[in-house]
Parts: C-alpha cells; sequence; structure tokens
C-alpha cells in the first residue's frame, strides 16, 4: 500500500472522472471549431461560436485537465508506475492530448480573430484524435501489454 492508503481508490475514482470530463471537451472542441471555421468572420455567428468555445475551454477542459493530471500524477507517486513499459506510452499519449488541448484553444482564438488556416474537413479529421489517444491509453492500463 502506498502512501495514499486508504484515499487510493478515492484518487483514482477522481482521476477517471475528471479523465472523462477532459475527454468529453476534447471530443466536443475539435467540432466547435469545425462549425466555427464555417461561419462568416465578421457576422454574429462567428461571435457565438467564439463564445461556446471560450466557455467549454474554461469551464471544462482547463480544470479538467489539471484535475486529471494532479490526480494521475498522485497515482503514479503512489504505484511507481514510472518504473512500468505500459506506462512510457500511456504518459507520451497524455502528454500529447495535452499539447492538442492546447493548439486546439489557441486555434480557438485565431478563429475568433477572424483568421482560417486549416480547411473545416481538417478539422474534422482531428476529431479523431481523442478517440485514438482513449483507445491507447485504456489499452494500456487494463492489458498492460508490456
Amino acid at each position: 500500500m502506498g502512501f495514499l492508503g486508504n484515499a487510493y481508490p478515492w484518487v483514482k475514482s477522481a482521476h477517471v472522472i475528471f479523465v472523462i470530463f477532459w475527454m468529453a471537451g476534447l471530443f466536443m472542441l475539435p467540432r466547435f471549431l469545425a462549425y466555427h471555421q464555417e461561419a462568416d468572420p465578421l457576422s454574429a455567428e462567428n461571435q457565438i461560436w467564439a463564445e461556446r468555445e471560450r466557455r467549454l475551454i474554461k469551464i471544462i477542459l482547463n480544470p479538467s485537465m489539471i484535475l486529471a493530471w494532479l490526480f494521475g500524477l498522485l497515482l503514479v507517486l503512489d504505484t511507481g508506475a514510472f518504473g512500468q513499459g505500459w506506462f512510457h506510452l500511456k504518459f507520451a499519449v497524455v502528454l500529447g492530448l495535452s499539447g492538442f488541448h492546447g493548439w486546439m484553444a489557441a486555434y480557438s482564438k485565431k478563429l475568433a480573430q477572424g483568421s482560417r488556416t486549416l480547411t473545416s474537413k481538417t478539422l474534422r479529421m482531428l476529431n479523431e484524435i481523442p478517440g485514438i489517444a482513449a483507445a491507447i491509453v485504456v489499452i494500456m492500463v487494463i492489458v498492460r501489454p508490456f
């Protein structure tokens, strides 16, 4: 038993809960960006999408990511997972998702300012990244193939 003691299942539960919230936001934001991309930069619709994205990022995505990381790091320190092979891939995927999260937040700001550097099709394809990442993480945590 690690330093978390009887708190371990509570910390693990909190980690899973905030990962679910974070993933829900990561599934929503690329779709929001695709719809926003199609709005005229000078339209009221552009501002509506910008506000939706801002709220999703500030109210759901950012707090959920921070708390998922916090509880996840507590679990890693408690269990010593840093020394396990499966964890290295899981950690790399989570780092990648965190970067994806940051990139989407930055692109949302560009869209709000009228800059459109990607196509709607590209944004719809990017919507698949969180699902693929989630599948890899679940396999690493449950199966632990290495």
